[in-house]
């Protein structure tokens, strides 16, 4: 490859491990803001509703990592250190569709998971002022009665529900008011519609990496066929 063509993929090399790098900061600071969000209702998604945010995290600061090495390595025209960038950019992709998948086949159990913590903790309103603080501020912030429907809590409170099941705070003297969304589909929602938002962002860092293994490929050989020369 002549001098120009080097100097070409070398700056798209660069280019691309740039926007890569800065797609990494993008996973972490997405993965941490999820993950916060997640944190008021671990105790209705148990271990599964954290599993995918930090493995995001991780992945991000993989991907981080992996594009200052990638900078370094394009601009020091080193072989081994560009085919360890390779190598790394091909793992991260088989890793990032294993997720994936892993998300579509899980997003079933997730909501039983829920369903099933809702059911059990419902009955410990009445005695337990945590567990009616995480009922009352999820039934506000999402805007939702009981775990399918405001009859749930007829069981529990005696035919009423939650003042936190309407936004006048009126519930219990007229349950016609309460939100017509169950919990359980709301908090569900709620995960979806953030992992969906990754999800873009992670098919976009897909597509950099894609680019980013063909100038590291095109690289390697022209630093390969530099050293034949010589």
């Amino acid at each position: 490859m002549a001098e120009g063509g080097m100097k070409l993929v070398k700056f798209m090399l660069f280019f691309f491990n740039v926007i890569f790098w800065l797609c990494g900061l993008g996973l972490i600071i997405g993965g941490c803001v999820v993950l916060k969000g997640y944190s008021d209702y671990v105790d209705f998604t148990g271990d599964m509703g954290n599993t995918v945010p930090i493995f995001i995290i991780v992945v991000g600061a993989i991907i981080f990592i992996t594009g200052f090495c990638g900078c370094c390595g394009a601009m020091k025209e080193s072989y081994c250190m560009v085919a360890t960038y390779t190598c790394i950019l091909v793992i991260l992709l088989i890793i990032e569709i294993g997720l994936g998948i892993a998300g579509f086949v899980e997003s079933d159990a997730l909501q039983d998971q829920i369903e099933k913590n809702m059911e059990n903790t419902m009955q410990k309103y009445e005695g337990d002022d945590a567990t009616k603080k995480l009922w009352d501020d999820m039934q506000q912030n999402l805007e939702c009665c009981g775990t399918y429907n405001y009859t749930d809590w007829f069981e529990y409170l005696d035919d009423s529900v939650p003042n936190s099941c309407c936004d006048d705070e009126n519930c219990k003297n007229d349950v016609e008011n309460a939100y017509d969304e169950g919990c359980s589909k709301a908090l569900f929602d709620y995960f979806n519609d953030n992992i969906a938002i990754i999800a873009g962002v992670a098919i976009g860092v897909a597509l950099v990496q894609l680019i980013g293994v063909m100038c590291a490929c095109c690289l390697m050989r022209s630093i390969k066929n530099e050293y034949e020369v010589v």
